[in-house]
């Protein structure tokens, strides 16, 4: 029986309590059907601690003209609901940042399944009242049981109405306290006729449908069950906060007891059967000890098969690793307040039980207030197939441990001869005992134990007076020799058992290590191909089995990936797969469903749901998977379905921002394209026109500026066409410079040339030193970025102003500035504005462009080997864009040298 000192309070319990401490505390108000009072009865005791000095606010109360409810509501302060703007009208919803600006005791919030006005901060009501709880406020609120999310489907056969709003299980089970608010079937429908619930015919409409007896009846019981198992986890949390042994006979609960006996999957169906006749929870569990590493397949095979039983039957299936059963089995039972324990009857000799203890008795000596059943349950274990594979490991008898066991005692013997005249007998019977120690560290129990009994019958024979017989001479040699004998088996237990842990441990640690280098894998993967190829590597190595990953793919589920590689499945596989991503269960070889498939199809889940299948094969016979390996195959698709939905993720983000990016540059370029190529083309045709219709009344200076402003519009029509054909070349890929080396003077003048129509109505200075360096650039790229810098310092620059082209030499680089006298560029858009379709905020007097000559400056710098950034200047208003192109290697040396 466990000692006192293991009676601790759960560590989890604990730390439950402690972080409830810093939350507020939630009541839930829980009814079987709307009207049966919750609303009302949530006043009631709100006005109950109200009187009790509680500061008690209402954040949101749905009186629905019930007059009663009203009247309740007077001497409450009601926080004011916030207007949320929803298709052309407003929608109140519950001010959350007024309630925690007010910090009040308790806030009472109706319609706890509420869903929020699109655009409020939660989309859920409960969300709201999480937000509340976390900032330590109170919260009294109402729900009715059609909302909660795991009884939905059931309401809906009960009612054959589906309710949409939902709160999830999780939160109602973090309340502190639900009350029923019960009425029976006949008062509520009573409640209905007089009007109390809603309008007349409405009523009457709902007492022939939804609030039919037998609905209410079965909506009643949905209600006080769902409460029940909340109070009973509620109790369970404080026997553990508490380190209460129980059981506490307050509800009971049922564990089965399984172990590789024939008469697991009989135990289970006997523990169903019992729980249907007490209407209790129950759960079936098995102790994994060092035992566990001796079993065979077949013995492995039946224990996992006992647990899936117990899972279909809707038991809670555990395995619990542990030293010793059944104290392992009561501890698992006195935290979970089990109150009848199932467990078979012992199969041993007794004088097997005599040695190695029956854990039935020992169950029954240390239960306590638990009722135990021991159950025969015998049931005849099938026959393996024929041609079937065992595990060689566990079940081949092999002679190579005893033999070397034997060679271990021959060494020993050897070394007692040598240490004969130092040593007295009882001293060489310690030689022999390490032998058996080595034996037993080496290969086990029985090989030990074996090593034993041939070291005590060699110590007699050759140590214990009279020697060189099997005959024991004197009582003190009888009593050395038994001794002997019980301290080498002794020895040789405690040894294999730490042997055993220590194989169990490195086991451990070996799958621990592999998991996480899966798992570090994993996080450094960026492509589906590589996460699915890294998976089933994974599976495959550390079960030894044969992987085949299917993820959907235009309406049906494909192979993706496989280990070893295979493209394509039979139909059996195909159907049995199909059928596991359909219905998110297992399909396959030794499942429930498709059994006769090769292989075992499993769901890849995460939260959302199944998001691929995984297939497993071997050429072993039975089932596919122990509870241990189902253990470590659920680890592994876990990290593999995280790792599979992160992929997913960044797709998607990136094809949002793509398709983000789409939606703005369409919209830039029919902004563009409206105004830079409609106004030009008006401006053409206007002029065209009128030289066409009057051109025998115009004089020649008129002429002379209509042909102008042709030109000028046309011109301006060109550089728009050019801007979209050379962002087309940049995005393409398809601009390749033609470098050269060519003086920056002459580009300089080039495109100085080409832009003075451009640059007629400003002052235009040229600073650039006469021993500058030639530069490796393309020149008609180079002119190109010079002439859109030109073209943009002429936009955004008064008339009249001065516009600046500067050069200076570094160690490295060719420097070269253009600056103007315009207003200057944002501080936060000055790496913006080389975006496309980007323009700076500037005002309406700005003359209209593209947004494209910035980001073509950039792209063909670039291309270049060079680099362009903006700036403001310092010495006045202005903005300043820098050129930095880099030398060439023999330049750099000149520099130097110079």
């Amino acid at each position: 029986m466990p000692d006192d000192s293991d009676r601790r309070p759960s560590p989890d319990a604990l730390l439950e309590a402690a972080e409830r401490e810093l939350r507020g505390k939630l009541r839930i108000f829980l009814g079987a059907a709307p009207g049966v009072g919750k609303t009302f009865e949530m006043l009631l005791s709100g006005r109950a601690r109200q009187a009790e000095g509680v500061d008690v606010v209402v954040g949101v109360v749905e009186t629905h003209g019930r007059k009663e409810t009203e009247a309740l509501l007077q001497g409450f302060e009601i926080i004011p609901r916030v207007p949320v703007p929803y298709k052309e009208r407003a929608l109140d919803e519950m001010d959350i940042d007024a309630i925690l600006a007010r910090r009040p005791q308790l806030v009472l919030v109706d319609e706890l399944a509420h869903t929020n006005a699109p655009g409020s901060r939660h989309p859920k009501r409960y969300l709201d009242i999480e937000e509340l709880l976390a900032a330590g406020i109170d919260v009294y609120t109402t729900v009715n049981i059609q909302h909660v999310e795991s009884l939905n489907d059931i309401v809906a056969q009960i009612t054959r109405v589906r309710v949409r709003e939902t709160v999830p299980d999780s939160f109602i089970d973090r309340a502190d306290d639900i009350e029923v608010i019960d009425l029976t079937p006949g008062d509520l429908i009573e409640r209905l006729k007089q009007g109390k619930v809603y309008m007349p015919r409405t009523a009457k409409a709902a007492i022939e449908n939804y609030f039919s007896p037998g609905n209410l009846t079965a909506l009643r019981e949905l209600a006080l069950r769902r409460t029940a198992q909340r109070v009973d986890e509620q109790l369970v949390s404080h026997m553990r906060e508490n380190a209460i042994s129980g059981p506490w006979a307050a509800g009971e609960r049922v564990l089965v007891c399984i172990d590789e006996a024939p008469r697991a999957a009989a135990m289970v169906r006997y523990g169903r059967r019992l729980a249907e006749r007490l209407r209790a929870p129950w759960s079936v569990v098995t102790v994994e000890t060092t035992h566990a590493a001796r079993l065979s397949e077949a013995e492995r095979d039946r224990i996992a098969s006992a647990l899936r039983l117990a899972e279909s039957l809707g038991a809670e299936a555990a395995t619990l690793p542990g030293r010793t059963v059944a104290e392992e089995i009561m501890r698992y039972a006195r935290e979970r307040n089990v109150t009848h324990i199932i467990v078979g009857s012992s199969d041993k000799a007794r004088w097997r039980e005599w040695i190695e203890g029956s854990v039935t008795h020992d169950l029954i000596r240390i239960s306590g207030d638990i009722s135990v059943h021991v159950i025969s349950g015998r049931e005849v274990a099938p026959k393996p197939p024929r041609g079937s594979v065992q595990d060689a490991g566990t079940t081949v008898f092999s002679f190579r441990p005893y033999l070397v066991s034997l060679g271990i005692i021959g060494i020993a013997l050897i070394c007692a001869f040598a240490l004969r005249q130092l040593l007295d007998v009882a001293n060489i019977g310690v030689v022999f005992l390490m032998g058996v120690l080595t034996s037993a560290l080496w290969f086990g129990l029985r090989p030990a134990i074996f090593a034993s009994v041939i070291g005590a019958i060699t110590f007699n024979f050759f140590f214990l007076p009279p020697l060189y017989t099997f005959d024991i001479g004197d009582s003190e040699s009888i009593v050395t020799f038994v001794f002997f004998l019980v301290v080498s088996v002794i020895a040789s237990n405690l040894s294999a058992r730490v042997r055993g842990q220590a194989i169990a441990a490195r086991q451990r640690a070996r799958m621990n290590e592999d998991l996480y280098m899966f798992s570090k894998k994993l996080a450094g993967t960026a492509t589906l191909d590589d996460v699915l190829w890294a998976t089933a590597f994974q599976i495959a190595s550390m079960l030894k089995v044969r992987v085949v990953l299917l993820l959907p793919e235009e309406g049906r589920i494909t192979v993706k990936a496989g280990y070893p590689p295979e493209d394509t499945l039979d139909e059996a596989d195909l159907a049995a797969a199909k059928w596991t991503w359909e219905n998110d269960r297992p399909a396959g070889r030794s499942a429930d469903t498709l059994p006769g498939a090769k292989r075992l199809f499993l769901p890849v889940r995460t939260a959302r749901g199944a998001i691929a299948v995984v297939g497993i094969d071997d050429d072993r016979q039975g089932p596919m998977l122990t509870p241990e390996r189902r253990r470590l195959m659920d680890a592994l698709t876990d990290q593999a379905a995280l790792a599979i939905e992160r992929v997913h993720l960044v797709e998607d983000l990136d094809n949002a921002k793509l398709a983000v990016e789409a939606d703005r540059l369409r919209s830039a370029l029919l902004t563009s394209i409206s105004h830079d190529l409609k106004t030009p083309l008006a401006a053409i045709m206007g002029a065209a026109g009128t030289l066409k219709e009057f051109s025998g009344a115009l004089d020649a200076p008129t002429k002379d500026e209509l042909l102008g402003s042709v030109l000028d519009e046309s011109e301006r029509l060109n550089r728009f066409i050019a801007n979209l054909l050379d962002m087309t070349k940049l995005e393409s890929g398809a601009i390749s410079p033609n470098f050269g080396m060519h003086d920056l003077n002459e580009i300089v003048g080039s495109a100085l040339s080409r832009a003075k129509k451009i640059l007629g109505s400003h002052q235009i200075e040229v600073d650039l030193p006469p021993n500058l360096p030639m530069l490796r650039v393309d020149p008609v790229l180079f002119e190109q970025v010079l002439f859109n810098l030109f073209d943009n310092a002429a936009k955004y620059s008064p008339a009249g102003s001065r516009i600046r082209i500067q050069s200076f030499q570094g160690e490295k680089a060719l420097t070269i500035q253009i600056l103007d006298e315009g207003p200057g560029i944002p501080a936060d858009e000055l790496e913006e504005i080389f975006g496309k379709f980007t323009r700076a905020r500037k005002g309406d007097s700005v003359p209209a462009g593209t947004g494209l000559g910035l980001a073509i400056c950039r792209g063909f710098v670039e291309a270049m080997g060079g680099t362009i950034v903006a700036g403001n200047r310092t010495d006045r208003p202005g903005a300043v864009f820098t050129i930095r192109m880099k030398l060439p290697a023999g330049q750099i040396e000149g520099t130097e040298l110079s």
